[in-house]
């Protein structure tokens, strides 16, 4: 699996931009997410972009391994916040019972729906076991693209309890919210937390 053509270029170009407005704060589940968590756990980012969310997390005292599949992005996370970011695709997480969390903020929305199975078996495989996983998207009827050219896999709740549910998980907690989304369009995003079985 690559990433899609147009959704990494938009990124790969528009990591400038992206450092600057993203900078100005971290996700407003992030807090309660890591509330959840034993002192000092080691967390994976999963598409960090410019680095607002694993600010956060090492503020808070975590052990983090900060990772997006755009060059670009973890240049300026580093650049920007000096949060040691690497490049690694979804597809390329091959850990083992490595994390107590994995928190994916905005990011596996871009993940073709046909690979997410794969991708969630992944991070499953990831975490040690009770492990914590985090995850946000924009809510839909199937996979496409926005007015930006970005692809998206655009999910209904239920295909995402289903999916989540078929690779081991048990949702803790979920969130249905709207959002403006960088296109301008108003969606329904779903803010969903599971642990692995």
């Amino acid at each position: 699996m690559s990433i899609d053509p147009a959704t990494f270029e938009f990124y790969q170009s528009g990591a400038p931009h992206f450092s600057l407005s993203s900078a100005i704060s971290h996700s407003r589940h992030l807090d309660h997410f890591l509330d959840q968590l034993e002192p000092r756990a080691r967390v994976l980012e999963l598409g960090c972009g410019a680095g607002r969310d694993a600010v956060r997390i090492i503020e808070r005292g975590f052990d983090l391994d900060a990772t997006d599949g755009v060059p670009a992005m973890v240049e300026k996370a580093n650049e920007r916040h000096d949060v040691a970011a690497r490049r690694m695709r979804f597809d390329e997480l091959d850990a083992k019972a490595e994390y107590d969390a994995v928190w994916a903020h905005a990011c596996l929305l871009h993940c073709p729906r046909g690979e997410l199975p794969d991708v969630l078996a992944r991070i499953h495989r990831a975490l040690k076991p009770g492990g914590y996983h985090y995850a946000s998207y924009k809510l839909g009827d199937g996979e496409g693209r926005d007015l930006l050219g970005r692809l998206h896999n655009f999910p209904s709740p239920q295909w995402l309890f289903d999916t989540y549910d078929a690779a081991g998980f048990k949702t803790v907690a979920h969130e249905i919210f709207a959002g403006k989304a960088s296109d301008g369009t108003q969606r329904d995003w779903l803010a969903l937390t599971v642990r692995k079985q």
